[in-house]
């Protein structure tokens, strides 16, 4: 595994934007390094890797946090701010680009799936649990917005999981199968989705590049819902505009959701023995994802988090009223990797 990932490194390494590029500031409670790692696919990601300088300088094994999302976003956006806030209250923690965006590799360029993006943890599990510096039995992951769905996933899959927190999470199944709030959840209107994925998929094989889905939009319509404009505020303005993050640029290819419509990731969520903490905005349109999931998680090591007045957005930066409930986390991923 070690020469793998070093083989991965050295293949990608000059790629990497080696200036820091983030939307949010630096720490100098850290550090800071560039790493990658191949998932079982062959597929190299590429992911920040933030350490305590306080941990570090004495020597001891870390309990470690694989982080990632929101969906279409890039780890110099929320999972970096995550991960970076993590290593300062003494964690490991790494942000990593999923499969087909950022500084991640795979082919085509902008797809999605579910199996891949849930492996894309158990990849990053698979390169925390062979650092010197991390305790294998201590190793927990974070999921934000879409990747909270597939950390809830992940963690019913993976076994050397042993803490999960889905922040402000989509379940992406759910939204691509029925539609926002569950409005288009009959087969009359999957059978025009699947036709229409059908004709896009013969007019990309025609052109030979698939169409993209244009991300956030860069003018809002006056009837735009109130969601979307959340979205505009951090993904097309200063706030969290980045020129990797799919949804600040041209999005995902469109029959990308495709797939997603047939892969339902939350059928064995009441099997997850670990502890699993699901954080939502009290505000957020995505409210509904969590709720339900959290109605799946069986036993008493499961916590539910509202954060008063917080919208969907909110969660990914704290939108200017430290909105992400940290101590929250931070005790809840002490309490279980221990």
């Amino acid at each position: 595994m070690a020469l793998t990932m070093t083989m991965a490194a050295n293949a990608s390494e000059r790629k990497w934007t080696q200036e820091w590029d983030k939307t949010f500031p630096k720490s100098d409670k850290v550090e800071h390094a560039k790493v990658a790692f191949e998932n079982r696919f062959g597929i190299t990601l590429v992911a920040d890797v933030y350490v305590p300088k306080a941990g570090r300088e004495k020597g001891e094994k870390f309990a470690a946090i694989a982080v990632s999302g929101p969906f279409g976003a890039v780890k110099e956006q929320s999972s970096g701010l995550y991960a970076q806030t993590l290593a300062e209250r003494g964690f490991l923690a790494i942000a990593f680009d999923p499969s087909f965006t950022g500084e991640s590799g795979g082919e085509p360029r902008y797809a999605t799936s579910a199996d891949i993006c849930t492996e894309d943890f158990s990849a990053a599990v698979d390169y925390l649990v062979c650092r010197d510096d991390v305790d294998p039995e201590k190793v927990g992951i974070l999921g934000i917005c879409g990747w909270g769905g597939f950390a809830v996933n992940a963690a019913a899959l993976d076994g050397r999981i042993k803490a999960t927190v889905a922040s402000t999470m989509y379940d992406m199944h759910r939204v691509s199968a029925n539609g926002y709030f569950d409005a288009e959840d009959n087969a009359e209107a999957r059978n025009e989705m699947r036709k229409q994925f059908g004709e896009q998929r013969t007019a990309d094989a025609k052109a030979g590049v698939p169409k993209r889905t244009g991300g956030v939009p860069d003018v809002l319509p006056e009837n735009a819902p109130e969601f979307l404009r959340r979205y505009h505020d951090y993904y097309k303005t200063p706030r969290g505009y980045h020129a990797r993050s799919l949804n600040s640029t041209d999005g995902f290819t469109v029959v990308s959701r495709l797939a997603l419509i047939n892969t339902p990731i939350l059928a064995y969520a009441g099997e997850i023995e670990h502890g699993v903490m699901i954080v939502h905005g009290e505000k957020a349109h995505s409210r509904y994802f969590g709720e339900s999931a959290f109605k799946l998680l069986k036993g008493d090591n499961k916590e539910l988090v509202i954060v008063p007045g917080a919208d969907h957005t909110d969660l990914y930066d704290g939108g200017g009223k430290n909105a992400i409930p940290f101590d929250r986390i931070e005790a809840f991923y002490r309490k279980n990797l221990k």
